[in-house]
């Protein structure tokens, strides 16, 4: 079998599902979208001989083995599109001149869970017989709840240790906290339809009020105008890393006068992101903004270093004397970096690529925390351009083929004993 033609083949086709939350159906409890991914992927892993199970249209799990359970765990839903893209968003388009297939969730991360199949299927091939039961298992539901996760634990047996293709390699032994939390500000003026962001983890790429125009503001805030509405437009970005998005929210808190709101809330950043510690400092980024008569909301995402306590974070949210709620949250993640799961990850990482790299952490939150000894692992690399949760997302042939060599290799030493 030519695997790599066939990697190419099967994310060009998984992308070309738009597989957005949407609305639930008798099935599909995170709409019709989710639900033919899901389909379509524990089709091609029975067609490559595997045991497949579907856990109700929320998560499925593909089985390689018996013994002591490995998980593997990857998702199959994906955030919005967004604006601003150049390419079809869920066209699937294979470039062969620029090397790469374009598409929502092509890093981010039906990419390397369909190149983990693919994995799996090579070992398989080769008479590879594993000495623990290997579940790959892809939920419908990380980008927005868990909600997969919470289900799978309650009506299939989750392992106790394993990998998520879903963030950055070598590994990451860290996971920040992660709270998002709804703030909410007294705030006077004659604007209306306020609103802007699509998702709390994604950095608010277009936001937008109906209010007088004023041609200096807008020319000095870099707004736009257009049906009676100030328009502003911004770059999403992950959410753990707002510094690589452009936000459309504060140009419009200064334009519509609610000086107040902007400096509470930049206040409260300054303030958070004075914690720090190995793992990282503090992140904070207001994402979804909607307002109504004398209140303004914002859905903000924060990520706290993972030696702290979610105490520590509210403590200053407090002190602010902001109105808050918190709308969802997970713990932080970490790990002995010296323990056989990530020394073991880390030297398959250095051994493919020929690097001398060491352990990291980062801000997202993977399925990793669904475990007890559990660790991120790719597809990211340092120093590369990064598109997850950005318009324009794509995986090269080059990540495809490397990551390729690296999960088999990592799937093989960690489940041969």
């Amino acid at each position: 079998m030519n695997y790599f033609d066939g990697m190419l083949k099967e994310i060009s086709e998984i992308i070309k599902i738009n597989s957005e939350e949407g609305v639930p159906e008798t099935g599909a409890p995170f709409g019709k979208g989710p639900r033919a991914a899901l389909d379509a992927f524990l089709k091609l892993a029975k067609d490559f001989g595997f045991e497949t199970h579907d856990i109700d249209g929320y998560a499925g799990e593909v089985i390689f083995g018996e013994g002591e359970e490995f998980a593997i765990l990857a998702h199959l839903d994906v955030v919005p599109a967004g604006s601003g893209w150049t390419h079809e968003p869920y066209g699937g388009e294979i470039d062969y001149q620029a090397r790469r297939i374009w598409g929502r969730g092509t890093m981010d991360d039906k990419g390397p869970a369909v190149i983990t199949l693919f994995a799996m299927k090579a070992l398989k091939d080769e008479g590879f017989k594993p000495a623990r039961k290997i579940k790959l298992i892809v939920g419908c539901n990380e980008e927005s709840g868990w909600g997969c996760i919470e289900y799978y634990k309650k009506h299939a047996h989750m392992p106790d240790e394993g990998i998520s293709p879903d963030a950055n390699f070598p590994v990451i032994y860290a996971e920040k906290g992660i709270m998002q939390l709804k703030l909410k500000f007294a705030a006077e003026g004659d604007w209306t339809s306020l609103k802007g962001g699509e998702r709390p983890n994604m950095v608010c790429d277009y936001c937008e009020a109906e209010y007088a125009e004023n041609k200096k503001a807008l020319k000095d805030l870099g707004l736009e105008y257009s049906g009676g509405k100030v328009i502003s437009r911004g770059k999403s970005a992950h959410g753990s890393t707002p510094e690589a998005g452009v936000n459309a929210i504060p140009p419009v808190l200064k334009y519509l006068g609610l000086n107040s709101v902007h400096d509470s809330l930049f206040a409260l950043k300054g303030e958070l992101e004075k914690l720090k510690d190995e793992s990282g400092g503090l992140s904070f980024s207001p994402d979804v903004i909607s307002g109504g008569k004398n209140f303004v909301e914002i859905v903000c995402d924060v990520r706290y270093p993972a030696t702290m306590t979610r105490d520590k974070v509210l403590d200053i949210v407090k002190a602010s004397g902001i109105s808050y709620q918190t709308m969802h949250e997970q713990l932080p993640l970490f790990n002995d970096k010296n323990g056989r799961l990530i020394k073991t990850l880390c030297s398959v990482y250095n051994e493919v690529t020929g690097a001398k790299l060491s352990p990291i952490a980062i801000g997202g939150g993977t399925y990793a925390r669904a475990l007890k000894y559990g660790a991120a692992f790719g597809p990211e690399e340092d120093g590369e351009e990064n598109t997850i949760h950005q318009p324009n997302e794509y995986i090269t042939f080059e990540k495809i083929e490397k990551c390729f060599k690296i999960y088999k290799l990592a799937i093989e030493r960690l489940t041969a004993i």
